[in-house]
């Protein structure tokens, strides 16, 4: 294959590396033998992913299939990496064109530590708790995020305007208004992570609360307070054009664990009466 011929995209070059991989004849093969909801074959490994993607294959069994894809990746080198990234392939795709939505840089560089992150995960990632393929994608996003958030660090956009003008995107990213108010000092880290999981991810209230070791109405209680911050804050302009850079800020983790004892004495004492 020549070099012209290889995709620039970091996607398609990695679709393209996982297509060279399968194809015959190709030693790298999954053994559906002893996994419950596959068949019981050696599978190619695109018919793996497409069994994967199928409503009709539960999580738990994808679950399993990633644990051992995972060990796989570490134990038998890059071949099995390369594998990993490609049945994860539909959704890095996914998660690319959302990162893509409104972005006036080059996508490839978002792609291309979407993958970095993804693949330094797999080195790392517990096997125990479920949704594996979906925290190894987390991971890239994470990465790409950080690094499309520096991006648009680098390029604000000013006006001799005398009211805040709104954001272009992806100023007015939901994540990005957070990492702002944290950076003033709107909202403390935990905050941020309590609205950023409930409001824009899938985790429940409950899941949030006991993330933090405090109870569902506490939960809620902060969650409500430091909403209506973050809301006075954009509406008063406070958030225009703060630079994502490390800085002091008004609270922190410390404070937030001294205010959670603090509520649990006066819980405790309120029930002793």
């Amino acid at each position: 294959m020549s070099a012209r011929s290889w995709p620039s995209s970091p996607l398609a070059a990695a679709e393209r590396a996982f297509t060279l991989l399968v194809q015959p004849p190709t030693h790298l093969s999954f053994d559906g033998r002893g996994f419950e909801g596959l068949p019981d074959d050696i599978l190619p490994l695109e018919q793996l992913r497409t069994l994967l993607l199928s409503p009709q294959t539960g999580v738990e069994v994808r679950d399993a299939v990633w644990r051992e894809l995972v060990i796989r990746a570490r134990r038998d080198g890059p071949a099995w990496v390369v594998a990993a990234v490609g049945i994860a392939m539909p959704g890095l795709r996914h998660v690319a064109g959302a990162l893509a939505a409104g972005w006036r840089g080059d996508t490839s560089d978002l792609d291309a530590e979407l993958l970095v992150g993804f693949v330094a995960r797999l080195k790392t990632i517990d096997l125990e708790p479920t949704r594996i393929c979906g925290r190894l994608i987390d991971a890239g996003l994470r990465a790409a995020r950080k690094a499309r958030d520096a991006e648009s660090d680098a390029h604000l956009i000013h006006t001799d305007g005398p009211d805040p003008i709104a954001p272009i995107h992806p100023w007015d990213h939901p994540d990005l208004v957070l990492a702002r108010a944290v950076a003033v000092g709107v909202l403390d880290a935990d905050e941020a992570n309590l609205i950023a999981a409930t409001r824009l991810d899938n985790t429940t209230l409950a899941q949030a609360a006991a993330s933090f070791g405090i109870t569902s109405s506490l939960a809620s209680s902060w969650r409500l307070k430091a909403e209506r911050r973050l809301r006075e804050a954009i509406r008063d302009g406070d958030l225009a054009f703060v630079p994502l850079r490390p800085r002091p800020r008004r609270r922190n983790s410390a404070a937030t664990r001294q205010k959670v004892a603090a509520t649990r004495q006066r819980v405790a004492a309120t029930q002793q009466r």
